[in-house]
């Protein structure tokens, strides 16, 4: 870890004495750390990798690598010992998810029972639905984002090319290209694509395409930034198989917020990527409405779990979201 952290401040071009300005920490600490005779705090370990633009897994490792050889490295049964460590990690990773998924288990078996009962319905059926919702979809996320168009205005710009008087064209582009945002997702999800990086930037240009002239399906210049987005890719693509799709967008959803990868954007963004994750599994568009209520409760639902760093709490409200628009989809039919 001391090559680590003494190779990465020096081609920042920073000095033990600025880094300890930058870092609050003290220089003589720093100086210990490069050098082994002292180890950081896990505190300390995550300001510098965020300073020295260190992977922050790679230097977790070689810190608690260190720590373990530390403590138990000249015992004569240390290997023995790690092994049952590492049997008891697996065992206690295994069951605080199968606990977690216990308690989702509920709201998702009756998520499976309407999403069976909608893939029941005929074909004129299915598109009446996609049509009804897509267009909600649409209007909730350009609402969100202070788009003034109603919903049949929004109908009338993408289906009948309208223009609506009264409203700006940053309004009726913000529509347009939702819409053609969608289309393209759709014609990935008909491609077998899984949720790649590169339509990820491709629909981040389409977004602010005739709006913005300036870092359309760019990154904010950060090379942090470029190593989290492909850490979280690798992700998604890890466990798509193995975590439930719905589990699966809302916890993208919350790392693409806690990274903020664009300069705008960044909530539209996240739940982009959310829905892409559920339409490519046949779920329906996890809308929230487009009321001052429903706002006030996904701010508030957002708030306590990033407070309380309790992804659990943003899981059971997407849950909630997507039952409700299933239903809301079986009710077109059906009423």
């Amino acid at each position: 870890m001391k090559s680590l952290l003494k190779n990465a401040r020096e081609q920042k071009g920073l000095k033990t004495r600025e880094l300890a300005q930058l870092s609050g920490i003290d220089q003589a600490l720093i100086s210990k750390f490069e050098s082994g005779t002292r180890k950081p705090t896990k505190d300390q370990v995550t300001k510098l990798a965020q300073l020295l633009e260190i992977d922050y897994e790679i230097l977790m490792v070689a810190w608690l690598k260190e720590k373990i050889l530390y403590e138990i490295g000249d015992e004569e049964f240390a290997l023995k010992a790690l092994l049952l460590v590492e049997q008891e990690i697996q065992k206690n990773k295994k069951e605080l998810n199968s606990e977690l998924l216990s308690s989702y288990q509920i709201i998702l078996d009756e998520i499976e029972i309407l999403k069976t009962k909608i893939q029941s319905f005929n074909h004129f059926e299915l598109r009446q639905i996609s049509k009804t919702l897509e267009l909600q979809f649409i209007f909730s996320s350009i609402h969100s984002n202070g788009n003034l168009l109603t919903q049949n205005e929004i109908k009338s710009v993408i289906n009948d090319g309208l223009t609506i008087s009264g409203k700006s064209m940053q309004n009726h582009l913000e529509a347009i290209n939702f819409h053609e945002i969608l289309v393209y997702i759709k014609d990935l999800i008909q491609k077998k694509t899984f949720l790649n990086e590169k339509d990820f930037l491709i629909i981040h240009n389409l977004m602010f395409r005739g709006i913005e002239s300036e870092n359309l399906g760019k990154y904010k210049s950060d090379s942090l930034i470029l190593r989290e987005m492909n850490l979280l890719f690798n992700w998604c693509e890890l466990h798509k198989n193995n975590i439930n799709p719905i589990i699966l967008a809302s916890e993208a959803y919350l790392k693409i917020l806690e990274i903020n990868p664009f300069e705008n954007g960044n909530h539209q963004m996240a739940n982009l990527l959310l829905n892409w994750i559920l339409l490519q599994h046949n779920y329906v568009y996890a809308t929230i409405e487009a009321n001052q209520n429903s706002k006030e409760e996904y701010l508030s639902v957002l708030e306590k779990s990033q407070v309380k760093n309790d992804k659990s709490i943003f899981i059971n409200y997407i849950l909630k979201i997507e039952k409700e628009n299933l239903n809301r989809a079986i009710q077109l039919i059906t009423k």
